[in-house]
């Protein structure tokens, strides 16, 4: 025969202790997933949004150890408290028996309800929970007694682990890896995403990458008339020459075609073109694009002569060339130049011998190694070890790369080819 369970008064407010406690402890696991997970970035852009409880969120992922530890200490006092009481509870109820159904109903429950199912919630829903989150925990972590605890967990802590340091700095690997997910989110367009990986891989680029190498430099000699230097520079159809010296290693200045027909319908076209150049700006190859464009723009010039280690000139690099490598190819209607990259179909594309290796890589996805070199011709000739004839090809990463026109010396274009592995 079962006896009879007495309940008291003092059994009631003892579950209602217990159910304030676990509602309590829930919260708290909220707070602590919603918050932990949210990053600085995403509370900034929260708060420039104008979200409500987005500027105390910044306030809290600023300085996590603030509030994480007054958090963990609080969930756990609930969760002990709980498991007392109930105990007590089930003790006073059921004897023996009681403890054991309660420590059995204390896990399920506690595990359950204050656990499992906030957490959850926080994971799906992070942005919601940490902004209802937010206004809360600061409240909780300003109340002095909770704040001064806190304080001395803290101190423990820089005890035990050393002193804290400042916000590690965010990589440029995270960083596109969160403009990745964003498109695959749908929060920003694939011309973005293109956009966000050109500025960062921008600031790693030099000018040795984009500029136009020395065999393809238009120049003209500071000893012909101005009239003859404005045929040449029509014909070329560039609005800036080069001007050198009888040797393109000796540039003298830079002729402005604007210059050369305000000096021609002045009268002066007989002139030697040396007269009638500007000074020239010379960058080292190695040097940052990054910074060249900052330089042009502040010293107002839209191109530079390239120098190597050697003092010559190794090719020249335009203002045009750099705002090129943010937003792609920039082309009008008088450009006659090859496209760098022509897919053929079957697994096969035709590249200029002067397209980068990186970009070759990210637009075929492979792994085409990197040396000495930039470009795919530059590939071809360290792989091969010689000049090209028309049609010699090298097998490397499952990429054919076939020599398709040869001018000389120069390897023209570059025919792709994939490859099978073995197996």
């Amino acid at each position: 025969m079962v006896a009879a369970v007495r309940v008291t008064g003092v059994d009631w407010i003892i579950l209602g202790v217990v159910v304030v406690l676990l509602a309590a402890s829930a919260v708290l696991a909220l707070s602590e997933t919603s918050l932990v997970r949210m990053s600085r970035v995403k509370a900034l852009a929260l708060e420039d949004d104008h979200r409500r409880g987005a500027r105390q969120l910044v306030r809290l992922v600023e300085q996590p150890e603030k509030f994480l530890n007054a958090i963990l200490l609080l969930v756990l006092v609930c969760q002990l408290v709980v498991a007392t009481l109930v105990g007590i509870v089930a003790e006073h109820w059921f004897g023996a028996w009681g403890v054991a159904a309660a420590t059995f109903f204390e896990v399920i429950v506690i595990f359950v309800l204050a656990e499992a199912l906030p957490k959850n919630w926080a994971v799906q829903n992070p942005e919601r929970s940490a902004l209802l989150a937010a206004p809360f925990v600061s409240s909780v972590v300003r109340f002095p007694p909770i704040r001064g605890i806190s304080a001395a967990l803290v101190s423990l802590a820089d005890l035990l682990t050393g002193p804290r340091r400042g916000h590690s700095a965010v990589s440029e690997s995270e960083l596109l890896a969160m403009a990745d997910v964003a498109m695959e989110e749908q929060v920003i367009e694939t011309e973005e995403h293109a956009l966000i990986h050109s500025i960062i891989e921008f600031g790693d680029t030099v000018v040795r990458e984009v500029m136009v190498p020395r065999p393809d430099m238009r120049t003209v000699d500071a000893d012909l008339t101005v009239s003859e230097a404005l045929e040449v520079a029509l014909e070329a159809g560039y609005s800036r020459l080069p001007a050198h010296d009888g040797n393109i290693d000796d540039v003298v200045g830079i002729a402005y075609i604007k210059d050369l027909v305000r000096s021609e319908r002045a009268g002066l076209g007989a002139d030697p073109v040396r007269g009638h150049v500007r000074e020239g700006h010379f960058v080292p190859e190695s040097k940052r694009v990054a910074g060249l464009m900052r330089e042009m723009q502040e010293r107002q010039y839209h191109l530079a002569v390239v120098v190597d280690e050697y003092g010559g000139t190794a090719g020249l690099v335009t203002l045009e060339d750099l705002i090129e490598e943010l937003v792609g190819e920039i082309v009008d209607e008088f450009d006659v130049e090859e496209p760098p990259f022509v897919p053929l179909g079957h697994g096969e594309a035709s590249v200029s011998a002067r397209l980068a290796v990186d970009e070759l890589n990210d637009l075929i996805h492979a792994e085409l190694p990197t040396g000495s070199w930039d470009t795919v011709g530059g590939l071809l000739f360290g792989l091969l070890g010689k000049i090209p004839t028309e049609g010699e090809w090298v097998d490397v990463d499952e990429v054919r790369l076939v020599a398709e026109r040869v001018q000389g010396n120069r390897i023209g274009r570059i025919r792709i080819v994939a490859v099978p592995g073995p197996g």
